[in-house]
C-alpha cells in the first residue's frame, strides 16, 4: 500500500512520450505516485476519465504576457487562464515585452511575485542577453532564468536591444558556463533592413512587401551564423519559431556537427500559410512570417521525424489599434494563440501522421528536457500531477466568445478543432473544469535543475 492517495485519475487513456494505453493515475501531495492498470486503493477525490486523453500538461516555453509594463497588451492573469483552457500548465515568459525588460536580477524577481499572485499555472522564466547586460547572466541564473533570449534583429521593442555578433558570442560563452540555453530569434538584421528599406521606397507598403522582406534566406543565414559561434562556444542553443524546412535543415546539419543545438517551431507555421495572411490581415503577422506551403509540410515532416524538438505559441497579442495600420510594416507583428496549440496539434496530426505520443512529447516532454525542469513534462511516478482531459471525440467550434486572452484577437478563432479540453490540472489540483477557473495565485516558479534523460522508446 501506497501513500493515501488525494486524487484518483480513472481509465483515462494516458498519452505519452512512450505510447499511449489505459490507467489509471494516483496522485499525492501534488505529485504522481502510481500509474497502473487500475488502483485499488481509495482516494480523498476521483476523477473519471473513461473516454478521455489524458496528456502530460502542455509546456508552453514561448509567450509574451507583458508583464509588468504593458498589461493592456496581456497580463500574467489573463494569460494563465487562457493557457490553462487549452491544456497548459506551465508557461515559460519572454523577457519582453514586459517593463522593465526581464534583463536584471531586480526586473527578474519584480516578475516573479506578479506571477506568484496573478498565475493560476507554473511557470518559468527567461532572462534577457542584450548589449551591455552580459555580466548580469549569473545573477539572472541564480534567481532561477531557464535561459536567455536574444534577438539577432530588431525585436520591434525599443527597450530590449538586438544583439551584435560580439555580444552574441560573449552571451554564448557565459550562457555555457551556466549551462543554461540561449534561445534566439534568427533572423538577418541586414537583410531584412535593407529589403524593407528598399520596398517601402519602391511605395510598398502592402502585405506582400512585408512578406517578401523577409524571406527564408534572411532566418537561415541567422541560424548559420548562430549555429556556427554556439558551436565555438559549446553552448547550448535553442532557436524558437522556426518557419521554414531550410531553417529546420541548417540547424540540424549542425546538430550532426556536435552542436548543442535545438528547434523550436509554432503552431501558426503548422496551420497557415503566406495565403492566409494576405487573406486575413494583421492578426496573422509575425516574424519570421508564414511561409508557402511546401514549408508547412516540411515542418510537419521534421516534427514527426523528430528533427523539430518542441513546439511554443510565441503568444505575443497587442491591443486591437497596434494591429489597425494602412502600413502592413506598422501593425504589431505578434500572434495570439496560447488556448491553442494543443488544439492545432491535434487537429493537424491527423492529416499529417503525427502519432499522439509526439504530440505530448512536444509539447510537454520536450520542453521541460530542453529547459531542464525536473518533475515537470511527463505521467510517471515522482512527476507532477500536470495533467490534461482531452475529449478526442468532440471538435468544437472556437469562438472569440471562448477566448479568454485579453483581447481575444486570434486566427484561430471561427475554426472546428479536434478535441475539447475537459480539464486541467496543476499539480493535481484543477485549474480549469471546462466552465471555469481556480482563483489566481497557485503558480510556482519552475527552476531549472540537472540534464534530464530522454524518455521516448
Amino acid at each position: 500500500m501506497g501513500p493515501e492517495l488525494d486524487l484518483i485519475v480513472r481509465g483515462g487513456t494516458l498519452v505519452t512520450a512512450r505510447g499511449v494505453g489505459r490507467a489509471d493515475i494516483g496522485v499525492a501531495g501534488g505529485q504522481v505516485v502510481e500509474v497502473a492498470p487500475e488502483i485499488t486503493q481509495g482516494a480523498r477525490g476521483e476523477l473519471d476519465a473513461r473516454g478521455l486523453h489524458v496528456f502530460p500538461g502542455v509546456i508552453d516555453a514561448h509567450v509574451h504576457f507583458n508583464e509588468p509594463g504593458r498589461t493592456d497588451w496581456e497580463g500574467l492573469a489573463t494569460g494563465s487562464r487562457a493557457l490553462a483552457a487549452g491544456g497548459g500548465t506551465l508557461f515559460v515568459d519572454m523577457p519582453l515585452n514586459s517593463t522593465p525588460p526581464t534583463v536584471t536580477r531586480a526586473a527578474f524577481e519584480e516578475k516573479r511575485a506578479l506571477a506568484e499572485a496573478k498565475s493560476v499555472t507554473d511557470f518559468a522564466l527567461w532572462g534577457g542577453l542584450v548589449p551591455g547586460m552580459v555580466d548580469h547572466l549569473p545573477d539572472l541564473a541564480q534567481a532561477g532564468a531557464v535561459g536567455f533570449k536574444a534577438f539577432m534583429s530588431h525585436s520591434g521593442i525599443a527597450d530590449f536591444s538586438s544583439v551584435d555578433d560580439g555580444t552574441l558570442e560573449a552571451g554564448l560563452r557565459a550562457a555555457a558556463a551556466l549551462d543554461l540555453p540561449v534561445a534566439v530569434h534568427a533572423e538577418s538584421d541586414e537583410l531584412t533592413a535593407r529589403l524593407a528599406a528598399a520596398l517601402r521606397s519602391a511605395g510598398r507598403t502592402d502585405i506582400r512587401a512585408y512578406l517578401d522582406s523577409r524571406p527564408v534566406a534572411a532566418e537561415v543565414e541567422a541560424i548559420t551564423r548562430a549555429c556556427a559561434l554556439a558551436h565555438g562556444a559549446g553552448a547550448r542553443l535553442h532557436i524558437v519559431h522556426v518557419s521554414s524546412g531550410a531553417g529546420v535543415a541548417e540547424a540540424v546539419a549542425w546538430r550532426a556537427r556536435g552542436t548543442r543545438v535545438t528547434v523550436e517551431t509554432c503552431p501558426h507555421y503548422l496551420t497557415f500559410t503566406e495565403e492566409d495572411v494576405e487573406r486575413v490581415g494583421a492578426t496573422l503577422k509575425c516574424a519570421p512570417p508564414l511561409r508557402a506551403g511546401a514549408d508547412l509540410g516540411a515542418l510537419w515532416t521534421a516534427l514527426r521525424e523528430g528533427r523539430v524538438d518542441t513546439v511554443g505559441s510565441d503568444h505575443s497579442p497587442s491591443p486591437a489599434d497596434l494591429k489597425d495600420r494602412a502600413d502592413f510594416f506598422e501593425v504589431w507583428g505578434g500572434i495570439a494563440g496560447v488556448q491553442s496549440t494543443l488544439a492545432a496539434l491535434l487537429t493537424g496530426a491527423e492529416v499529417h501522421d503525427l502519432p499522439l505520443p509526439r504530440v505530448a512529447e512536444v509539447l510537454g516532454t520536450a520542453p521541460a528536457r530542453v529547459l531542464h525542469l525536473p518533475g515537470k513534462g511527463d505521467l510517471a511516478p515522482g512527476f507532477d500531477a500536470d495533467l490534461t482531459l482531452v475529449d478526442p471525440g468532440r471538435s468544437p467550434l472556437l469562438t472569440r466568445e471562448n477566448l479568454y486572452d485579453r483581447h481575444k484577437l486570434s486566427p484561430y478563432a471561427g475554426r472546428v478543432w479536434r478535441g475539447e479540453i475537459r480539464r486541467t490540472l496543476v499539480r493535481g489540483r484543477t485549474v480549469w473544469d471546462g466552465q471555469g477557473f481556480a482563483e489566481p495565485g497557485l503558480g510556482r516558479l519552475a527552476r531549472p535543475g540537472p540534464a534530464l534523460p530522454k524518455t521516448t522508446v
